[in-house]
């Protein structure tokens, strides 16, 4: 799933513009090695990635021991109110990306950012997982239209 799907409704010319531009800002904002050190920036690349998504989307962003991208992944795709989230495929996922950290993120399509006590006790039992193979989770973000919640920033992890 792209950022350009949701300009499906654009001219094809508008289309092309509006890809070039999410990829030079993407580009600016956080490549591959670089590091997540802070929620602003992190903040800024979710909304580039996340921003207007019809479907809620679990998407796990993958680090080294300093906290540098390694990749990032959706691994998780669902209805427009619900994603069904399995904490052993993102343990499984983590080792194979060999993290030593991860931040988790995903979407609500109606633009509330309030964690729902689902969200929570999710959060929990991915940071109980991952924590049984020494892989941290820095942040869960959650992304609504442009304002995006974070779990660490509120003392929820």
């Amino acid at each position: 799933m792209t950022s350009l799907s949701l300009f499906a409704t654009c001219p094809p010319r508008e289309q092309r513009i509006i890809h070039l531009a999410l990829r030079l800002l993407e580009k600016h904002l956080r490549q591959p090695g670089d590091a997540f050190l802070s929620t602003h920036m992190t903040r800024d690349w979710l909304r580039l990635q996340m921003a207007g998504l019809e479907r809620e989307v679990f998407m796990v962003l993958y680090l080294d021991n300093q906290h540098r991208l390694l990749d990032n992944e959706t691994l998780f795709l669902d209805t427009v109110s619900h994603t069904e989230v399995h904490p052993r495929e993102v343990v499984k996922a983590a080792l194979r990306h060999n993290a030593a950290a991860v931040i988790l993120a995903h979407n609500h399509p109606s633009g509330e950012t309030t964690p729902s006590p689902a969200d929570k006790t999710l959060t929990h039992k991915l940071v109980q997982a991952l924590g049984l193979v020494d892989i941290r989770v820095l942040d869960h973000l959650i992304t609504g239209g442009r304002e995006v919640f974070s779990f660490a920033e509120h003392g929820l992890l």
